[in-house]
């Protein structure tokens, strides 16, 4: 996990944005214990109320659980709800804005599809 302490964006958002990657890349899988806010905030160099904050974000979103006594645990489903969360995120914040440009370019919708294909790696179109 790698913070930005330069950025706008707060430090526990970005916390919680690096566990949901590492749920994603299943580094972190479903139904298995995460590091304790305590873990995270030695290894983080953060506060350990940021990393509580980061993680209770995810609690109140069902991607995280608590075990009494035990600590935090990956939800099951877990994945689906990051995927869901960030392509919803995806759309409001690249496809409306894209389309919108696209509208104030005359931009067509075939034109649009052939720009996106020209900026595939080779193979992907």
């Amino acid at each position: 996990m790698i913070l930005n302490f330069d950025s706008e964006q707060p430090i526990y958002i970005q916390l919680a944005e690096a566990i949901e990657d590492d749920v994603l890349k299943g580094i972190f899988e479903e139904d298995t214990q995460i590091p304790s806010t305590t873990e995270i905030s030695v290894i983080l160099k953060i506060n350990p109320a940021t990393a509580r904050k980061g993680v209770n974000l995810l609690v109140d979103e069902g991607i995280l659980y608590k075990k009494r006594g035990v600590g935090m645990f990956v939800s099951v489903g877990a994945i689906e709800k990051v995927m869901h969360k960030r392509r919803a995120r995806f759309y409001e914040s690249f496809i409306i804005t894209l389309l919108d440009e696209a509208g104030k370019l005359n931009i067509s919708h075939q034109e649009l599809i052939q720009m996106i294909e020209r900026g595939l790696p080779d193979g992907e179109n």
